[in-house]
Order: structure tokens, then C-alpha cells, then sequence
């Protein structure tokens, strides 16, 4: 219904248009053809006159013709000399306005009916003489109405043909439009991963294929990255659980109760994962956002052992809640790998901050640095845990992070510096 309205509108919008023009047209070319005519028919009566005009002179002082055979001339052209009709027949219809041009002592025109008149002075000493001719508009005006009529009906065949053509390319190149909502239906139930791939953009409807295939790119990543987070809440969700129900069976094995400790450490855990989970689902990138990361850092350690060696100041450009959902999972990671020793270190590195958490523990093996930050995925022994989810915070922060295979535990999480204050 929605193709139809708006074929319907282009349709009218072209067939106004066209109706606009034509009628623009027909007006200017009735207009220039009567100006035509209308000098035609003065030619003529000036050729008439010219021609009368020339075979009257004078002779033993009266005004005489020198030849005049033409009786059809007669009804078209008189000679008047002092005041008195010497040659041609006047009809009555328009007696009484030849004689008024034939008083006058200019060259004049006049309109009587469908007639026009002509008057020309004809210069003989002595004698006022006027030549008055008549000249029919009939045939005139019957050529301006045949060609008004004419210009009517071409006017309206263009506009009909006008509207027939843009009725046509309209529906063929919506017809190209319905195909691909129809395709994108059908792929949504059976191809979500499908595209249009209509190549490099020829026309406007290229561009809208390439638009949409852009679109529904972002709308799969966005499905998937759902599904990702999906898959990080139950990965950071099921080790806590896991352990405090071992606890659990354990004590309802051994009829003892479950070590208060045991059960306080693992809600801890499971707090702070739903907590970076959370984070992670909200953080988005702030300009005026600033961060002591020694504080931060502080925060995400806790009363865990970790060494700590970071410049005077160390200032970033995120927010603290950020800081710290990114630290805590890495400085987990640390502590539960580790031999022995877990430090962490700061260093200014130009418009950037570059925190390194290191462990003593067996690292990452090189062929896993990536993968280890998927939902799942471990390396070395245990590694995984927690990584898919700073890989979210920092993407989503606007922060740099990545996994370092040098023989121990180490990631380098790279933030942008806070600007100096102004």
C-alpha cells in the first residue's frame, strides 16, 4: 500500500508538472502565432494599399486611376479624394467607418467585425487623397483556433505520456525496492547471515542495497554480541556456583556445616562478577570523564597481595567504575595462576597510560593471545576466565587491552591519558 501511495504521488506530481508546462507552452505559442497573423494580415492590407496607391495621380486637375480592371478589388480597396469615393464599391456594413478613415490625414488601421481596415495617405499636391483597403480575419483567426485545437490535443497526449512513462519507470524501479524487503523477509526467517551484494553503487537504489547490507551487518553483530554476552554471564556465573555447591555436598556428605569463609568468598566472587557484567553492559566512552588510576587500582586489589608501582601521577580519561571493572578480572586472573607473585605497573606513555598485570605464573601460550579474550576459550593453564568480559568494558571505554606471551602471566591495558586541566 505504501509502494502504491507513492507511485500514485510521483505519478500525479509528474503529470502536474507536465500539465504546467504544456500549458505554458500552448499560451506562449498561441500568443507568438497571433502576433504572426496579426502582422501577416497588416502586410497585407499595406501590399493592397501600396498597390492601389500607385495608380492614382492626378490629371487635368482631378484625381484619376490609371488602371483599374480587378472588379473583386473594388470590394477590398477604395480611393477617396476630397471627401468623395472615386473608385470602389463600400459595402454597408462598414460604410460608415471607411468614410471616417478617409476624413482623417494619417495612415491608420481599424478592426470592424471580422474585417481589417487600412488607410494610407497617398501624397498628390493639391488633393487630400486616401487609399482604404479591407482585409478579412477570418481565415486568420481560423488558423489561430485550428492551431490552438491542435496544441490542446498534442498538450494532451504529452501529459498522458508523461504520466504513463513515469507510472512505468516508477514501477520498475520499486519493483526493485519490493524484491529486496521481500529477500530481506525471507532471509530473516532462513538467511539472517544473507546480503544483497549489488557491487559498487550505480544509482540511488545501489546506494540504499549497500546501505541496508551495512545495516543488517550492525544488526548481526548486534545479535551476536548479545549472544556473546549471553555466553559471559553464564562462563563468569558457573565457577562460583559450581564451588558453593561442592560446598554444600561436601558439608551434607560429612555432616559438617558449609566454612562461613568458603561461602563469603565465593558470593564475593559472584557479586563482583554480575557487578562487571553490568559495567560492562553500560560503559560507554566519556570525554570529561578522569580517573587516579593509583586509587583505582587500590580498589580492584583489595586485601589481595599484589605489588604495586605506578608513577607520582597517573590520571586517565575514564570513568573509576570503569577503571576498576577492567583491573579486577585481570588481577583475578593473576592471583589464581600465579606461582608465587602478582605486581602491577603503570607507566605515562604520551597521550596514553599503559597498565601492565603481571604474574609469575606459566603465561600464555603465543597461539592463544587472541582467542583467550572469547567466551570459553582458555590458555595455559586455566587462562580465560574474566578476559571476555574486560575485552567488552575496554571496547566499549574506548581502551586498548591485550595478552602478552612472554613466558609469564602479563596483559597491557592501554587508556587514554586525562588532559591536563585548563
Amino acid at each position: 500500500m505504501a509502494m502504491t501511495g507513492f507511485r500514485s504521488r510521483v505519478v500525479a506530481l509528474t503529470v502536474l508538472i507536465a500539465t504546467a508546462v504544456v500549458a505554458v507552452l500552448v499560451v506562449v505559442s498561441h500568443v507568438l502565432l497571433s502576433r504572426v497573423t496579426d502582422a501577416d494580415a497588416h502586410d497585407l492590407a499595406r501590399t493592397r494599399a501600396e498597390a492601389v496607391a500607385v495608380n492614382v495621380t492626378a490629371k487635368g486637375g482631378r484625381v484619376v486611376l490609371t488602371e483599374n480592371d480587378s472588379e473583386a478589388l473594388d470590394e477590398v480597396a477604395w480611393v477617396y479624394a476630397d471627401g468623395h469615393l472615386i473608385d470602389g464599391n463600400v459595402p454597408a456594413s462598414v460604410v460608415g467607418r471607411v468614410e471616417e478613415l478617409a476624413d482623417s490625414r494619417r495612415s491608420q488601421t481599424a478592426t470592424v467585425g471580422d474585417y481589417l481596415l487600412y488607410a494610407r495617405l497617398v501624397p498628390i499636391e493639391g488633393h487630400h487623397v486616401m487609399v482604404v483597403v479591407r482585409v478579412d480575419l477570418t481565415p486568420y483567426e481560423t488558423s489561430e483556433q485550428r492551431s490552438l485545437t491542435l496544441s490542446l490535443i498534442l498538450g494532451g497526449l504529452a501529459i498522458l505520456l508523461a504520466g504513463g512513462v513515469a507510472h512505468l519507470v516508477v514501477h520498475r524501479a520499486l519493483r526493485v525496492v519490493h524484491e529486496m524487503a521481500a529477500l530481506a523477509d525471507d532471509w530473516g526467517h532462513h538467511e539472517p547471515g544473507r546480503r544483497f551484494n549489488l557491487g559498487v553503487p550505480r544509482d540511488e537504489f545501489g546506494e540504499l542495497g549497500q546501505t541496508l547490507d551495512r545495516l543488517l551487518e550492525r544488526v548481526d553483530n548486534a545479535l551476536a554480541d548479545e549472544r556473546r554476552l549471553t555466553d559471559e554471564i553464564a562462563h563468569e556465573l558457573r565457577t562460583p556456583l559450581t564451588v558453593l555447591r561442592g560446598e554444600a555436598q561436601l558439608a551434607q556428605l560429612c555432616g559438617e556445616p558449609v566454612p562461613p569463609e568458603a561461602v563469603l568468598s565465593e558470593v564475593d566472587r559472584l557479586d563482583t562478577a554480575i557487578t562487571t557484567i553490568l559495567r560492562a553492559a553500560r560503559a560507554r566512552t566519556d570525554d570529561e570523564a578522569r580517573c587516579d588510576l593509583r586509587s583505582a587500582a587500590r580498589q580492584a586489589i583489595g586485601s589481595r597481595a599484589v605489588e604495586v608501582a605506578f608513577p607520582a601521577k597517573a590520571e586517565a580519561a575514564v570513568a573509576p567504575d570503569v577503571a576498576v571493572s577492567l583491573l579486577s578480572p585481570l588481577l583475578e586472573n593473576g592471583l589464581r595462576h600465579a606461582r608465587s607473585r602478582v605486581w602491577i605497573t603503570a607507566r605515562n606513555q604520551g597521550e596514553t597510560v599503559v597498565i601492565d598485570i603481571l604474574d609469575d605464573g606459566p603465561g600464555f601460550d603465543p597461539a592463544d593471545v587472541e582467542r583467550v579474550f572469547e567466551a570459553g576459550v582458555t590458555g595455559g593453564d586455566g587462562y580465560g576466565l574474566g578476559l571476555p568480559v574486560v575485552r567488552r568494558i575496554a571496547a566499549s571505554a574506548g581502551v586498548e587491552v591485550r595478552a602478552i606471551a612472554d613466558g609469564r602471566g602479563h596483559v597491557e591495558v592501554t587508556l587514554p591519558a586525562a588532559r591536563a586541566a585548563t
